[in-house]
């Protein structure tokens, strides 16, 4: 059994019980295997166990009183992976469906994510099962300044850098940083995705979801195509489904699908997006309420969001949200590209049915890695004490997501696998972390 298969097995049976963490190693060790197995050195300085362990898991009570002064008890989490290029960095998610599984997934992508990002950045995530749908400000206030008076012993500007993530928006953001700064009496950088009034930046509300459509653009572009007249699904109505929506109708496409976990919305003229803003922005509301602002929507309960005819597909929602079944779909009804807005939003058997035919299809960790990006152009803002404009942090998220489709794509040409972006991402995005691990030594 080669180097990389045993500690893959290794990894799996000293971690049970974690399929989400199980599917991250096994996609990344996977198609990582030629090129470990091609490099001794990498095993000789035990690369791929020390990658695959996290440098330190953070686990913690978060004790909070609601509205009826009842005390509530959620778990808390930080796991930080790897600091080889840089402090961690990673969001930090409030669902019920939080798990140390989840985290750990989270955290392992991060580091190819960041690492592709070409930034001096390591990875980390954490998050909390506490769910603020349904919560007053009061409640969501209190359990955000609890959860920080635990976190903010582990985190620092030059050490571990949260953001957000699904579930963590500005509201969220910036009462943990109220509660960072009251506790430590500093004002640093040490939260990414902060409010413009005290040190965030232009663009990081868009970031990934421009990002998204910048890296797919210049895919289609080097293809001979564009976004102009092309149909796309989207799924998800948060930050990142909106703005790739956004970014796509500037291009001349036209998102016809948005979805939450409810069910999703159908508009064969175009999504409106001032109305989706209306009601996930403004209103905190379900998408279902689309079908009040226009009446060529159908809205339809659960899945089956990719059952619309679309020529390009965006995933912008959860984990696993994209099957199989909903591969083999889109590729029947001509879906020629497929890029990961969310984090592996596609099964381990969807990624395998759309390489196995020709749908161009880039992984989360290198199309979705604009809002990690902006995150670290807030970092060096917040270092400098400077806030460059909208459109220069614009520029500079474009150049970025341009940069790593170049990347991964030269590399998968390297290892004969041309149009493999998987391979590609994987390869590009531990090759710098291994080679940094190597001139660290053991530690």
């Amino acid at each position: 059994m080669s180097y990389t298969m045993r500690v893959l097995e290794k990894v799996i049976k000293q971690n049970p019980n974690e399929p989400e963490f199980h599917q991250a190693l096994t996609e990344v060790l996977t198609s990582l295997q030629p090129y470990v197995d091609a490099h001794p050195e990498y095993e000789k300085a035990g690369i791929l166990e020390r990658l695959c362990e996290p440098e330190r898991i953070v686990m913690f009570r978060v004790p909070w009183i609601d509205d009826s002064g009842k005390v509530q008890v959620n778990k808390g989490y930080r796991v930080q992976y790897s600091s080889a290029i840089g402090p961690y960095k990673g969001g930090i998610r409030f669902h019920p469906s939080v798990c140390l599984s989840i985290i750990k997934f989270l955290g392992f992508e991060q580091i190819l994510k960041n690492s592709l990002t070409g930034l001096p950045i390591g990875a980390g995530k954490g998050g909390s099962d506490f769910d603020p749908k349904g919560k007053s400000e009061r409640e969501v206030m209190a359990f955000c300044q609890s959860f920080m008076t635990e976190l903010y012993r582990h985190i620092g500007p030059d050490t571990d850098v949260p953001a957000g993530d699904i579930g963590v928006g500005a509201r969220e953001i910036g009462y943990m940083y109220g509660q960072y700064k009251r506790l430590t009496n500093t004002f640093t950088g040490v939260l990414t995705g902060k409010g413009l009034t005290y040190g965030g930046s232009l663009t990081r509300k868009e970031a990934t979801g421009y990002g998204l459509v910048y890296l797919i653009e210049e895919m289609l572009r080097q293809h001979g195509n564009s976004f102009e007249d092309k149909t796309v699904a989207i799924s998800g109505a948060g930050n990142v489904a909106i703005y790739a929506a956004e970014k796509v109708k500037q291009l001349g496409g036209k998102v016809v699908t948005m979805s939450d976990s409810d069910g999703f919305v159908y508009d064969p003229e175009g999504i409106d997006l001032d109305a989706v803003k209306e009601i996930k922005e403004i209103n905190r509301g379900r998408i279902s309420e689309y079908t009040k602002y226009r009446s060529s929507a159908v809205y339809t309960p659960g899945r089956g969001v990719w059952n619309i005819k679309c020529d390009v597909a965006l995933p912008c929602a959860t984990q696993n949200e994209l099957n199989a079944e909903d591969a083999k779909t889109l590729v029947k009804n001509g879906c020629i590209a497929v890029g990961e807005g969310a984090n592996m939003p596609s099964t381990l058997e969807a990624t395998e049915v759309f390489l196995q035919n020709k749908v161009l299809f880039v992984p989360g960790k290198a199309a979705n890695a604009g809002g990690v990006a902006v995150s670290a152009l807030e970092m060096s803002q917040n270092s400098m004490r400077l806030a460059w404009s909208f459109d220069e942090v614009d520029r500079k998220l474009k150049d970025i997501m341009v940069n790593i489709y170049n990347n991964i794509s030269n590399v998968a040409k390297e290892v004969g696998q041309e149009d493999n972006f998987v391979v590609g991402a994987n390869i590009a995005g531990f090759k710098k972390v291994a080679d940094a691990m190597m001139a660290h030594g053991i530690v």
